[in-house]
């Protein structure tokens, strides 16, 4: 019989959102070694192993799985606002790191983000996605979409700011996709939406309609402030459609330091400067396609698959490490 792994994850598909996606997926690409299970918190289930998404809002599974009289593998993945915040501070998510048997993150630079203590236990996992047709675009305007739930770590408004400055280039149109999960980022965009043509909120739609858009446009635009490795640029590069974005970690870690496309946090000048850019040079355009084109074998989803399933070999059928002892 196939080992049990319990697959706790915070977000089901009613959230719509990258931890749901991480989730699903890592199921699929274990089913064939694994009887996994996807739980919003751990039931007590004698399982072989335990992977749980993000370090705060999975602390208390991760404590009790720790409890046991029998020690069995635990994964903690860090997937954003728990290791660029929650470690920072909380103590349940510093906790978390300290019973891991492994730290999963998902992009190239993250590890160096992981306390000292912890980094020598921390895995790289690049997330994946099928790859789309690269489609033709017209060249009567530029389609910048955002892609983004409306809440503060995603800094839409930003997007709402660069729009404004943009509202005399009737060539640029700017459309957003997301669920205002803040009322009041929900209100701007309505307001905005009504009072300039060339920005459009489509609010929330599905994940394949999503990528439909992703598709469609000239250019995905990625604002975020706190990311650990968005699955909508990873989506944007597999499906041919270059990338501007803020230079944080979680972008800078996927798309590569010497990326031409980043704007600073919350720079809604800088970002309508690239947007006016990339619509009056179409070299910029191609610049950044051919960059992104070559980060794109980091994202096959055959690579994550070998990831995972060595991560889970190991710890299945080797010594189980030492825990990490609370740094003093």
């Amino acid at each position: 019989m196939k080992p049990s792994l319990c697959l706790v994850t915070p977000a089901f598909a009613s959230a719509n959102n990258g931890n749901w996606q991480t989730a699903s997926r890592w199921a699929r690409m274990l089913a064939a070694d694994y009887r996994v299970r996807l739980v919003a918190r751990w039931d007590g289930q004698p399982d072989d192993a335990m992977i749980a998404l993000h370090a705060r809002r999975s602390a208390e599974s991760i404590a009790q799985w720790s409890r046991q009289i029998v020690r069995r593998p635990l994964v903690v993945a860090l997937t954003g606002t728990d290791l660029y915040r929650d470690i920072l501070g909380d103590a349940a998510a510093q906790r978390s790191l300290e019973l891991a048997d492994r730290l999963v993150v998902l992009h190239e630079g993250a590890p160096q983000d992981v306390p000292a203590a912890y980094r020598a236990k921390t895995v790289v996992c690049f997330q994946s996605c099928t790859a789309w047709q690269t489609l033709e675009k017209t060249s009567r305007r530029l389609r910048a979409l955002m892609v983004g739930h409306l809440r503060e770590e995603k800094d839409p408004q930003t997007f709402f700011a660069a729009a404004r400055a943009l509202a005399g280039r009737a060539d640029i149109v700017l459309d957003h996709i997301g669920a205002a999960l803040d009322e009041s980022l929900g209100a701007q965009a309505i307001a905005l939406a009504r009072s300039q043509r060339t920005y459009r909120w489509v609010g929330s739609r599905s994940h394949r309609d999503t990528r439909a858009g992703i598709q469609r446009a000239h250019v995905l635009v990625h604002c975020s402030r706190m990311e650990g490795g968005a699955h909508v640029v990873m989506e944007a590069v597999r499906s041919g459609t270059p990338v501007i974005a803020s230079r944080i970690p979680g972008n800078v870690g996927m798309l590569g330091h010497g990326y031409r496309g980043y704007f600073e946090p919350g720079d809604a000048a800088g970002l309508a400067s690239l947007l006016m850019r990339a619509r009056d040079d179409a070299a910029m355009l191609r610049g950044l396609a051919a960059q992104c084109a070559r980060r794109a074998p980091l994202f096959e989803p055959a690579h994550e698959r070998s990831t995972l399933r060595q991560l889970m070999r190991n710890l299945l059928t080797g010594p189980m490490p030492r825990p990490t002892e609370t740094p003093r």
